[in-house]
């Protein structure tokens, strides 16, 4: 009775995150220097977390794929995936574009050049070449989620290949993603010590005000984010008849990670472990959302849209219909399979704006302008990448016939064609 009576008391994580966001930006606006040390809390955290992706990752996908013995069941999956975060990112584009030509947040802006960015170098190898790894355990250490899924997909198909010769390693990983989630669990007690610490260090360094010269841009991104949060995915949930409630508990713990840390990648172990205990199949967890973190970062393309649109307004390069159009595809295509590198949302908006003739002293220096509010914005628009792949993945499964918080979804014709394989 006591041990139920202090559960009872005791807050969830949702509850601890928040306050410790709360408690974190106070004691870094109180104590600015003091602040900015306990960065130190937050780094630990996310370490911890990003050390659980690879391992989880690889046991989950090959228990889901090699686990259920159909081969075919995998092109399906990926094909869905693929096609539902093209069109989440769609979405996300027209909302950007259609809020960043009413808002018109960087008209009368009027900003110097002399300030140009330093984003750091991207990626010299193409996108379809960084994705198969080399050497495994490199991509494990750097934490690159999509070779991880590329190499657990060909190994995974390996070990149903192989039979009965395969069966030892499907069970090794069975008992490694178990071992992964508890693991995962041990982290989340200290999470909110690490979102204290990153809550301490942000407000010491940024403040909490931000100057009335971006008012616009932020109220235009966030007017977004809450398009897609309260508009666009309740939609998509009512008409592939997905339990708002149920699906709502599975994702506030994962939305409050991604939200407190700014990190998608951090928030992945609970996503995918409550997804999972919501009764999603293992395999359609591993692989959506694996994959999502880059091709689905639908908070982060509002971002974006909004921001090239208000470096170019700014800068006095208003464009026509058309232009509008070839930048629309060029952030569409850049936004893919960039997220392992820093600052992903603003290398994407400086190789996107010279597809319309921007040119590079003003694409540095629009980048420059982002950089200063990029914190702000990069909290909520990575919670609403978190949720969106989080859908995303309800999505998927219910086109086979699977179950979230004990209800059938799906719209009709589609749930059902094939049924989820117990685990």
């Amino acid at each position: 009775m006591g041990r139920e009576h202090s559960r009872w008391l005791r807050p969830g994580l949702t509850a601890q995150i928040l306050a410790a966001l709360a408690l974190g930006a106070a004691f870094g606006w109180g104590w600015p220097g003091a602040g900015a040390s306990m960065q130190i809390l937050a780094t630990v955290f996310i370490r911890l977390v990003l050390v659980v992706i690879g391992p989880l990752i690889f046991a989950t996908l090959v228990v889901g794929i090699a686990g259920q013995g159909d081969l075919r069941r995998l092109g399906i999956l990926a094909v869905r995936a693929l096609g539902l975060f093209a069109g989440m990112s769609l979405l996300a584009l027209l909302v950007a574009f259609g809020l960043a030509n009413l808002f018109r947040p960087g008209f009368g802006f009027g900003p110097s050049t002399a300030a140009v960015a330093d984003l750091g170098a991207g990626p010299s190898e193409s996108f379809w070449i960084r994705l198969f790894p080399a050497n495994i355990a490199d991509s494990m250490a750097r934490g690159d989620v999509l070779q991880i899924v590329v190499f657990s997909v060909i190994f995974a198909v390996a070990v149903s290949l192989a039979g009965e010769a395969g069966r030892p390693l499907l069970d090794v990983c069975r008992s490694l993603a178990r071992v992964m989630y508890r693991f995962t669990d041990l982290v989340m007690l200290a999470a909110p010590v690490g979102v204290f610490g990153a809550a301490a260090s942000l407000v010491s360094s940024q403040g909490l005000r931000v100057g009335a010269s971006f008012v616009r841009l932020i109220a235009a991104v966030y007017v977004g984010l809450a398009i897609l949060v309260f508009v666009v995915y309740p939609l998509l949930a009512l008409v592939f008849r997905i339990p708002l409630r149920a699906f709502c508990q599975a994702v506030k713990e994962p939305a409050a990670v991604a939200f407190a840390t700014a990190s998608a990648s951090g928030a992945l172990p609970k996503s995918m472990e409550n997804m999972e205990a919501a009764g999603l199949p293992r395999s359609v967890v591993a692989f959506t959302l694996g994959t999502g973190l880059n091709f689905n970062p639908s908070g982060s393309t509002v971002f974006i849209g909004v921001a090239s649109l208000f470096i170019l307004q700014a800068f006095g390069m208003p464009l026509t219909f058309g232009d509008q159009l070839v930048l629309f595809a060029t952030l569409f295509v850049a936004s893919k399979g960039i997220g392992g590198v820093p600052r992903s949302s603003l290398v994407v908006i400086a190789a996107g704006l010279p597809a319309v003739g921007v040119p590079p002293e003003v694409v540095g220096a629009g980048v420059g302008l982002l950089l200063g509010i990029d914190p702000v914005l990069d909290m909520p628009r990575t919670a609403v990448n978190t949720v969106g792949n989080c859908l995303v993945t309800a999505l998927v499964a219910g086109w086979q016939g699977s179950r979230i918080g004990g209800t059938d979804f799906g719209p009709d014709g589609i749930s059902g064609l094939t049924p989820a394989v117990p685990e």
